[in-house]
């Protein structure tokens, strides 16, 4: 299956360079396969590099057996595993959510306009509380992560740290390197919601429904269908609304939406 995605991937880019397309103008379905096989083929590279030496392929057999889910693509997991991964995943993930939710409730005072620092302490009172907030709660604080304090440009260190951590990216970067690479996930997905929301949420398969939940921040593996549709159309609404400036929003709504949702609290 990894060669079929191989062969699909390099039929697609064949398809923009041909034809003078930018990612962010391929459909929906062509720029998610495109994100995963990126993901997919550096698992594969690693690989290569340490079976280059002479014998050391059975050092690679021995490695993707001991570790499959750091190792190994999802094609070779099995059912079990695919479930039992992806929760493993999501509990490292979900170990900063108090550390960007602290982060949110300290800088409060930093809110220079008084209404918005009251928004900023709803939100994070409701999230406190086990609420899940509303579109318009999160939507209403789209200045705060535009400019300073919540700005891309003005989170520190240890926030983009944590929101790696949260975006299952290495947090283990200089500040300038995490800072690229944050705004660059942050944008894909952006970039991914707009065509969805062209496509429509109705036309995915349940399993495209459930992955594409599981990559905004939702543990989608233990959610009924309807509930992940329900969420990802929340999803949709607040990214779909955003400007590239706020997308510093976006990041942070991986937590926000995704805290409190029914059935998420493992």
């Amino acid at each position: 299956m990894l060669w079929a995605d191989a062969k699909k991937a390099r039929r697609i880019k064949a398809n923009m360079w041909n034809h003078n397309i930018k990612f962010h103008q391929l459909s929906y379905r062509e720029m998610e396969h495109l994100r995963q096989f990126r993901r997919d083929i550096t698992k594969c590279f690693f690989l290569g590099i340490v079976s280059i030496p002479p014998f050391a392929n059975y050092l690679v057999f021995l490695l993707m057996y001991l570790f499959p889910r750091q190792l190994l693509v999802k094609h070779f997991w099995t059912p079990k595993q695919q479930t039992d991964f992806l929760d493993i995943y999501h509990a490292l993930r979900k170990q900063s959510h108090p550390e960007i939710l602290c982060y949110l409730e300290k800088i409060i005072p930093l809110i220079s306009d008084v209404g918005l620092q009251w928004h900023m302490t709803e939100l994070c009172t409701k999230i406190q509380r086990g609420t899940h907030p509303a579109i318009h709660d999160i939507l209403a604080l789209r200045e705060c992560f535009s400019n300073h304090p919540l700005g891309m440009n003005q989170l520190p260190a240890f926030q983009m740290k944590a929101l790696s951590r949260a975006m299952l990216l290495t947090p283990y970067l200089p500040s300038l390197l995490l800072r690229h690479r944050l705004k660059a996930h942050t944008t894909v997905i952006h970039q991914l919601d707009k065509a969805l929301a062209k496509l429509g949420i109705g036309q995915l398969t349940a399993q495209e429904v459930k992955s594409a939940c599981y990559l905004r921040g939702l543990n989608s593996t233990h959610i009924a269908e309807e509930r992940c549709r329900t969420w990802l159309g929340e999803w949709l609404q607040i990214s779909c609304s955003l400007k590239e400036a706020e997308l510093s929003l976006l990041l942070h709504n991986v937590v926000l939406l995704s805290t409190n949702y029914i059935g998420t609290r493992r």
